[in-house]
């Protein structure tokens, strides 16, 4: 398989302030920042404003800390099967979906249109649904709701589903853009 070239480059690797100091508050230093991340410098000052607002941190999109890590990173998984953006996939399972709290078991059973019911609790199984309906069809059936209702409060939903939103529009970006595979292991 040939290897294209992203439709929009990155910036350089090395960058100059202050998107430097800038991108350290999200990525370590010593590791060299993300192909998207450099590729969304593009936009220097739309870029540094979703920092400075905490938009973009170091665990991805918009993390409040009101929703449990390994609940997040599943979700940001999820998402990024069913909208088939494999580079963030890609990105998190490299640097942060096991310290999130996933195994390796759950990654992997991520990936699969039907997930296994032993590997997931009734909760977790309900965000898979809730992530199905709203990336496949944009729709959350009556059942979907009641179940995911019954694991999560209205303010949780409000938070997963924005989450999902941001992590979809993401995939469109990476779409747009093309950027390679980081490579971090």
């Amino acid at each position: 398989m040939t290897k294209s070239a992203p439709r929009i480059e990155p910036i350089s690797a090395e960058l100059e302030e202050p998107l430097k100091s800038k991108m350290a508050k999200i990525f370590p230093e010593e590791i060299p920042s993300p192909n998207l991340y450099r590729t969304m410098a593009r936009n220097e000052s739309l870029f540094i404003d979703m920092i400075d607002r905490r938009l973009i941190g170091r665990t991805g999109l918009l993390n409040r800390k009101t929703i449990p890590s390994n609940l997040r990173e599943l979700l940001i998984l999820r998402t990024c099967v069913i909208a088939r953006n494999d580079y963030e996939f890609n990105l998190h399972v490299q640097t942060i979906s096991e310290i999130m709290g996933l195994t390796k078991a759950q990654i992997e059973d991520l990936k699969e249109k039907k997930v296994s019911e032993e590997l997931w609790s009734d909760q977790e199984r309900a965000l898979i649904h809730l992530i199905d309906g709203l990336v496949n069809r944009i729709e959350v059936t009556q059942p979907v709701f009641d179940e995911a209702r019954s694991h999560f409060s209205e303010a949780e939903l409000v938070e997963l589903v924005l989450l999902v939103g941001l992590y979809t529009g993401v995939a469109m970006i990476v779409a747009l853009a093309k950027p390679e595979l980081d490579s971090y292991r």
